[in-house]
């Protein structure tokens, strides 16, 4: 990629995906064979399983999607039962900041959001592309605004406006500067009683005795320089010191969103089976009637009268899937998406019959792969004092663009100029001004991060080269090209700074470009950055009602998916803070809601 080139997806709609390769077509038989193989029962064999129950809808998966449409299906007069592999419930969503991508809906209007239909239609056609049909996009855009009207009439859930957070491509027709993503608001886990202790804990805890939103870490990052930092880190610590006069256990973010949906669920008297991993799916006469669970350690069988929803997470925890689909280097040592995702439901669903998509591709960010989880960077890499580099020691990339668009750029580029990993400069005027991680401003940082090779620390710029094995000369000279261009407020290499989006986590005291700033003060610092994910974003391809589809276009009677399970409805490219939960959640919705249109007919 050219200096002068925008990062894809920006300004030019992706091309449609190619159909299925020869690869895929033997890899899908292939599958299906290494599974019977492995013993999987095949269908007469799984009639003659243990029964363990006949509902009208069984769910596979206790996410976002998983929750949300097992609440669908009981308040339209269905029983359900939630299968989820986990000891806990709340899957990756549970883990998340928990951003809400749904154009128009009551939450965001309220908060006076100029969103129009027409505007998040052209926006989204923007965005995505041809490759993901605009009857699919239109269902998410007709459904999902009424989903999260059902979800607070139907849970404790509550939600608010992240101000501020643009859209990631807000200078596209249609796009939002100030941003249509919402988050959770604060939950009290009390109403859970017992079933709090099952929930699926955070990727990264929030500072004891505070209650944080995701909108604040943007300035509690700043807290060390900023007002409007401080004051903020003040309130979070005032919301958490009222939560314990009150006796309340405080959840926010995703911690929030898992417990609000499953508090719908007990309302509404929806079981969920916690460690029931599904070992297949039941078939008769070409329909899906049922899964094979392994419950309390045997396998049976629970029967669908009206249909199995997918919801079981992608597959980014599954290295033989990774191996297979996705480019080189990969591994599962990189995601922060939770350890159970290996790909059940999706494998599943293949042997059924059903056609895979956007298998190549995932919810991609930078991460620096600390010891003990990789750490996924959002402010880190944007903020004025760092850039990064690649083997060359030369930039390649905006730092501050969207994360899915800087790893999209890392795995164009490395075959021929190596980047992965990359690596992010920083100083020490850097560190002394901002929170990284959760290591305070002037901190050291933990010995085990120098051991592993995720961090070093050096007196001089060639020093540091020699460390991380990059050309000291090169480095040299793009530090100081760099530091001209942000003392300029202009990056006329890789426009950091054009967008409003780069904006956002930066430091606003920081003039005339609040992206940009020169690294001058010793000592330096460098992180490794790899291709990092919040979770995989290919699986069963899916119509416009969230039923599953046969290589031939054909429907799969009985058979629905959503969430990353299901091939995404963002394509190769990514609308804005919550593109992941904001859809998972609508198809969720939308495949109760034709299990149930179709029940009623």
């Amino acid at each position: 990629m050219s200096p002068s080139a925008e990062p894809v997806g920006r300004t030019t709609a992706p091309s449609p995906a190619p159909g299925p390769s020869r690869r895929h077509v033997l890899g899908a038989a292939t599958g299906a064979g290494l599974a019977l193989a492995a013993g999987l029962p095949g269908t007469a064999a799984a009639a003659d399983l243990p029964p363990l129950g006949t509902f009208d809808v069984v769910v596979i998966g206790s996410g976002a999607a998983g929750m949300t449409a097992a609440l669908t299906a009981a308040r339209q007069g269905l029983s359900c039962v939630v299968v989820e592999k986990a000891p806990t419930f709340g899957g990756s969503a549970a883990r998340s900041g928990a951003g809400i991508w749904i154009p128009n809906n009551p939450v965001v209007l309220a908060a006076g959001v100029p969103d129009t239909p027409e505007k998040a239609a052209a926006y989204l056609a923007a965005v995505v592309g041809p490759e993901v049909s605009a009857e699919r996009r239109q269902a998410f855009l007709d459904h999902g605004p009424a989903m999260i009207s059902f979800v607070m009439a139907n849970s404790p859930l509550r939600f608010r406006w992240m101000e501020g957070y643009s859209d990631y491509y807000p200078e596209l027709p249609g796009g939002l500067p100030r941003g249509r993503s919402m988050e959770p608001d604060q939950l009290d886990g009390t109403v859970l009683g017992a079933e709090l202790a099952h929930l699926n804990p955070p990727y990264m805890p929030v500072p004891a005795g505070m209650v944080v939103f995701s909108a604040d870490y943007k300035w509690l990052t700043l807290a060390a320089v900023s007002a409007k930092g401080a004051a903020v880190a003040a309130e979070c610590l005032a919301r958490g010191a009222k939560a314990a006069l009150l006796g309340q256990k405080p959840l926010t973010m995703g911690q929030s969103l898992a417990a609000g949906l499953r508090a719908g669920l007990l309302s509404a008297q929806v079981p969920v089976w916690l460690n029931s991993p599904l070992t297949d799916l039941y078939t008769q006469d070409g329909a899906v009637t049922g899964a094979v669970v392994t419950r309390n350690g045997t396998p049976g069988l629970v029967r669908a009268r009206r249909g199995v929803i997918v919801g079981s997470g992608g597959f980014e925890h599954n290295a033989a899937m990774r191996a297979r689909y996705q480019q080189q280097p990969i591994g599962t040592e990189w995601t922060v998406g939770a350890k159970e995702n290996t790909g059940d439901g999706i494998r599943a669903g293949e042997r059924a019959g059903a056609a895979l998509d956007l298998m190549d591709d995932a919810w991609w960010g930078p991460a620096i792969p600390l010891p003990d989880q990789p750490y996924f960077c959002l402010a880190e890499r944007t903020l004025p004092g760092g850039l990064l580099v690649d083997a060359a020691g030369a930039r390649f990339v905006n730092e501050a663009g969207p994360y899915s668009d800087v790893v999209h750029t890392m795995y164009e580029r490395n075959a021929t100029a190596p980047d992965i990993p990359a690596w992010l400069i920083v100083d020490q005027n850097y560190r002394n001004r901002y929170l990284f991680k959760d290591v305070a401003p002037t901190f050291a940082f933990p010995d085990a991060w120098y051991t592993s090779g995720a961090a070093y620390k050096a007196w001089t710029l060639d020093a540091l080269a020699a460390a991380i094995h990059v050309p000291a000369a090169a480095l040299r000279a793009t530090v100081s090209r760099f530091n001209g261009l942000a003392l300029s407020g202009r990056d006329t290499d890789f426009h950091r700074g054009d967008s409003v989006y780069d904006h956002y986590y930066t430091d606003p005291a920081i003039l005339p470009n609040s992206c940009l700033a020169p690294l001058w003060l010793a000592p330096f610092h460098a992180f490794r950055i790899v291709p990092g994910d919040l979770g995989t974003k290919g699986g069963l391809r899916t119509d416009a009602r969230a039923r599953v589809l046969r290589p031939d276009g054909s429907v799969i009677r009985g058979l629905y998916a959503a969430g990353n399970a299901s091939a995404a409805v963002m394509g190769h490219s990514y609308a804005g803070a919550g593109s992941t939960i904001g859809p998972a959640m609508t198809f969720g919705h939308i495949a109760a809601l034709d299990i149930a249109a179709a029940t009623a007919s």
